[in-house]
């Protein structure tokens, strides 16, 4: 991934991004496996991470209960005014990136890394934070809040205090490697199995598409 400070900040979200129908506002992609309590979708904004729980708890299961969500992404993630960001580098600004052998442990070491180095992008600018999207196509962004991916998870908890929040970084071109299923199989261990299960990555069609399968075949 490299260092913070030479990150760009690239938005999740672009024109497009939702391919199915029936969409989550705010959760692109969003999906069940059939039969099953598995769900797929892509990086939800702060809003949209709220509207997939409140789907998925439905009329009966209780808000407070116990969720596992599984977050594929590579990538150190923000929310910037509520919707997604995430570090990348320079050279690798796409829909679709490869970056290399990424751990949990680098990601939580680089999270807050991240916010710090765009906080200081957006006090150097005015309050503004330039963002690109996957075109490369730069935009301004007047900062009104911004906060890594694990205090949005955190604040989260407060009307859902069951979720349990854990990322797996997975690439985009190859299967899940051991290690990855081991932490899957270990959060897995104990869970009722009525437990609703999410799996997402950036849109919600490739690497969560192939958790998703795990899953079933699980």
């Amino acid at each position: 991934m490299g260092e913070m400070q030479n990150a760009s900040a690239m938005a999740d979200h672009f024109e497009g991004i939702q391919k199915l129908k029936d969409p989550v506002a705010g959760c692109p992609n969003f999906r069940r496996v059939p039969g099953y309590k598995v769900y797929v979708c892509g990086q939800p904004t702060v809003a949209g991470l709220e509207a997939a729980l409140t789907k998925v708890c439905g009329e009966i299961y209780p808000k407070d209960g116990k969720i596992i969500w599984f977050n594929l992404r590579q990538e150190p993630s923000l929310y910037v005014n509520g919707e997604p960001v995430c570090a990348r580098p320079s050279n690798k600004i796409g829909e679709y990136a490869e970056l290399g052998n990424i751990t949990r442990d680098q990601n939580k070491k680089d999270e807050p890394e991240f916010l710090t180095v765009c906080q200081g992008r957006a006090s150097a600018n005015g309050g503004k934070l330039r963002i690109v999207d996957i075109s490369k196509k730069e935009t301004e962004v007047e900062v009104k809040e911004m906060k890594t991916l694990s205090q949005v998870i955190e604040d989260t908890k407060a009307k859902f205090p069951g979720l349990v929040h854990m990322r797996v970084p997975v690439c985009n071109s190859a299967a899940p490697l051991e290690a990855d299923f081991d932490i899957i199989c270990q959060t897995l261990v104990g869970t009722n199995i009525n437990t609703p299960v999410i799996v997402n990555d950036q849109v919600g069609l490739s690497r969560a598409t192939t958790a998703g399968r795990v899953f079933f075949s699980l």
